[in-house]
């Protein structure tokens, strides 16, 4: 028209719909099929060995959140819920022991979502009748009835190191570390923080911190339960049931501003408790709950020493090269003093140390420094002792020697046992003994067998003897005769 061309406008939905197109189209073209977004009953997956580190299952509508298998240690694997864009795990399925990544592992879903092994047989399941898997967008993956979408197990009710948003941690939950030595749990009116020393089954869990309820904003009210919830706006809160008020709150370096990235929380393998913010690009810490290093529970390894700045050393007065550096293998795993280890110990003493957590810690008032540590030595489960000449307060410790703080004041003394190896003693006087038994078997072996060939030696030459009359023994009479009539021959 008069020389007048169209051009068609683009809008930016336009170029969304064209964007959506394309992408299925080079889907399809590479033989791949979108991840669905719900499962029903009979479904089933299997690890795909070409695979090398997550493999998608299931994803919530806005893509930012998904569901399947994760890679461990190579060639086994985890139910997992990843934050897709970073892959960061933020819920995993408690499977003792870890399922194979391999033909015999399958995942079906018939009313419950069950991860099987042929061999081994159920490894994990939600023991639900349910009628379809589903990932909702904050990361909460559940099995629901479609009858009024009646949730009859979710993900957040079993929580593995991390909360997210919105998630709700009750006194029933606990966060564990990923390597089993650090929890995070509720008591009446405070959250704790727990270490499990070097894997030690025996005992309570020692508590090293507790953050009470500040009660600004509201007051505990007894026999009402607590919880703790990540809040969008930027800090962990403690509420009670029934309260929309909270009676605690833990800012974080993000609280009430206008962000619109993810938060989560999770106890780290070093025992802190740490808060992130997804920027878009990357998580960016945004709080934690213990901000000197030297206040964690073994920032520089057993039997460590730490200064301000976390400037590792040894209570021998060695440098640690590297954290864990200090003591033997030996010193690092919980047990006693007794039996192997009976009297088989060296003792460590050293000034101007105390615990990072000695406030949380059971003491004892004593007289003087050798009551304590000879209450310590006279205990077959004490690891070591700290004591205050200002105070007269005698810490006896029931776990390895952790990490503890220098200061400067040499009242703070340290009594600490160092395991010098298992029975060292007594293998060395076995080792010895069996010594002595074999060489003592050999001389006896030796002289029987020579014994043995002089008497044959000797039966051989009264037989050569008894040939000259006539009286020969077998063999020996023929032999003699021969041999004597070639020494004859030869004389002559």
């Amino acid at each position: 028209m008069n020389g007048i061309k169209l051009v068609p406008r683009f809008t930016s939905l336009n170029h969304l719909l064209l964007l959506s197109v394309l992408s299925s189209l080079c889907r399809s073209l590479a033989g791949e099929s979108p991840t669905p977004q719900e499962l029903r009953v009979g479904f089933k997956a299997a690890p795909d060995l070409s695979v090398s580190s997550f493999q998608p299952i299931l994803s919530d509508s806005t893509g930012n959140y998904s569901f399947g298998f994760l890679r461990a240690d190579g060639n086994q694997l985890t139910l997992s819920v990843i934050h897709a864009p970073s892959t960061v795990p933020v819920w995993s399925a408690d499977t003792t022991p870890l399922a194979r990544w391999g033909g015999p592992t399958e995942l079906f879903f018939n009313g419950s979502l069950v991860l099987s092994d042929s061999r081994a047989g159920v490894l994990w399941s939600t023991n639900t009748l349910g009628d379809r898997v589903w990932l909702s967008s904050t990361s909460n993956l559940q099995i629901q009835k479609l009858d009024g979408a009646v949730v009859l197990w979710q993900s957040f009710d079993f929580p593995t190191d991390t909360l997210v948003e919105n998630q709700n941690f009750t006194g029933s939950m606990s966060l564990v570390s990923s390597n089993g030595l650090y929890s995070m749990r509720l008591g009446a009116d405070y959250f704790g923080l727990y270490a499990k020393f070097m894997g030690s089954n025996s005992g309570p869990a020692q508590m090293y911190l507790k953050h009470g309820a500040l009660e600004a904003k509201a007051d505990i009210v007894d026999g009402h339960p607590i919880y703790l919830v990540v809040k969008p706006d930027g800090y962990l809160g403690m509420f009670q049931n029934g309260s929309t008020t909270p009676v605690d709150v833990e800012s974080f370096n993000s609280f009430q501003q206008n962000t619109s990235g993810n938060l989560r929380v999770r106890i780290e393998p070093d025992g802190n408790l740490k808060g992130y913010y997804w920027t878009g690009s990357n998580w960016v810490l945004d709080y934690q709950a213990i901000s000197d290093p030297c206040e964690l529970p073994s920032s520089c390894g057993s039997y460590g020493l730490c200064t301000p700045g976390k400037e590792c050393s040894c209570l021998d007065n060695r440098t640690a090269d590297e954290s864990g550096k200090c003591a033997s293998p030996e010193n690092q795993i919980s047990g006693d003093f007794c039996g192997a280890y009976n009297n088989r110990y060296k003792v460590l003493r050293t000034s101007g140390v105390e615990l990072p957590f000695k406030e949380l810690m059971m003491y004892q008032k004593m007289n003087s420094l050798n009551h304590c540590e000879s209450a310590c030595e006279q205990n077959c489960t004490c690891w070591g002792a700290l004591y205050s000449n200002y105070s007269g307060f005698c810490y006896m410790l029931a776990f390895p020697i952790q990490t503890l703080l220098a200061v400067g004041d040499d009242t703070k003394m340290g009594y600490f046992k160092v395991k010098e190896g298992v029975g060292k003693k007594a293998v060395g006087a076995w080792l010895g003994l069996g010594l002595g038994l074999l060489f003592g078997a050999i001389v006896i072996i030796a002289g029987v067998l020579g014994l043995a060939w002089y008497r044959m030696r000797k039966r051989g030459v009264k037989g050569y003897l008894e040939d000259d009359s006539g009286v020969g023994i077998g063999p020996y009479k023929d032999l003699g005769a021969a041999s004597f009539r070639s020494i004859e021959l030869c004389e002559k």
